[in-house]
């Protein structure tokens, strides 16, 4: 049997361990016993991270205490388990990152007392910003129900980009749109929650006499789900000129037939923070960080961070 002087430092492993000294002693100077719980090491061929947790038990802890002590530290090895098991499942995904720059103009111009034109213009880069690799020009007829709801049916052209087999061209996409967009004010929050479809033709492309031709077309259907939070950095209550902040976020979802683009439900997702100022009640100009994420096809994927630089007209 022990005296009260002893110390033991029990290692938990994947193999046993021999125990070996390792003096505790409390602010009395009495000395503790350490239970030192040794996650995991290098078992075989298999490199398994270690972790080591160490908690002081007092002697005179009875057992029902240990083993809860025991279990709480289990539970966090688990943890540490499981996310490090995630993190190698992401890391075999066959990804890419890349930086790209937009530029965008935003615009609505009142035709009639509940009519207004929506149009918009957007240039987007391909990786670092060396050149243009989206052309977006979308116009809509918007009708506004009352001050709160607004419909718009309208029509996009989108130039892409495309490299096949080295030989580089434009392919276009027509779309034709519809959205329901609902404006309200939580506090001094404004918040606008857009919900749109999107009937899309996308141009096929095929090499030919070393260059690019379109080939025809395919379709596609899709849903937008867009919710854009302003708060405005002033201590007024009518928001009509100053600094405001900005966050926004659209999920992207395939439906109908997927075959024709990614063969998922689940399309991309872009998530953007941006501070902005309102120059007067008609128009703001802002620059921000978004984050794309786009899901190809198989397990491939596309993390684009982008540097947006937007204004708003409301004419």
């Amino acid at each position: 049997m022990e005296n009260s002087d002893t110390y033991i430092t029990k290692l938990l492993t994947l193999d046993p361990l021999a125990a070996k000294p390792n003096p505790a002693r409390d602010s009395a100077g009495k000395t503790i016993e350490t239970i030192d719980f040794t996650g995991f090491r290098r078992v075989s061929n298999h490199e398994i991270l270690v972790c080591c947790v160490t908690q002081p038990l007092q002697k005179d802890k009875n057992l029902i205490t240990r083993i809860f002590c025991f279990f709480a530290y289990m539970k966090k090895l688990i943890l540490l388990l499981v996310t490090t098991l995630l993190t190698s499942i992401f890391t075999m995904i066959h990804g890419q990152s890349q930086f790209s720059g937009w530029g965008a103009a935003f615009n609505t111009l009142k035709v009639g007392k509940k009519t207004s034109i929506h149009a918009d213009v957007q240039l987007r880069s391909n990786d670092e910003i060396k050149q243009i690799q989206t052309v977006l020009l979308r116009t809509g007829l918007n009708y506004h129900i009352n001050k709160k709801i607004i419909v718009t049916a309208g029509y996009a052209f989108i130039s892409n980009k495309r490299v096949i087999s080295n030989v580089p061209g434009f392919a276009p996409e027509h779309r034709v749109w519809e959205q329901l967009i609902y404006n309200h004010k939580l506090k001094n929050i404004f918040t606008s929650h857009r919900f749109r479809i999107e009937q899309r033709f996308i141009g096929k492309s095929i090499v030919l006499n070393n260059e690019l031709k379109n080939d025809g077309k395919v379709y596609a259907n899709r849903f937008r789900y867009f919710i854009r939070n302003i708060l405005p950095l002033t201590n007024k209550t009518s928001f009509q000129k100053g600094v405001f902040a900005a966050l926004q976020n659209e999920v992207f979802v395939n439906f109908g037939s997927t075959s024709n683009v990614n063969g998922k439900f689940f399309d991309q997702n872009r998530l953007y923070l941006a501070m902005g100022y309102r120059l007067n009640i008609k128009s703001d100009i802002e620059i921000g960080y978004m984050n794309q994420y786009i899901n190809g096809k198989g397990t491939a994927f596309t993390n684009n961070h982008i540097l947006q630089l937007a204004t708003y007209f409301r004419l």
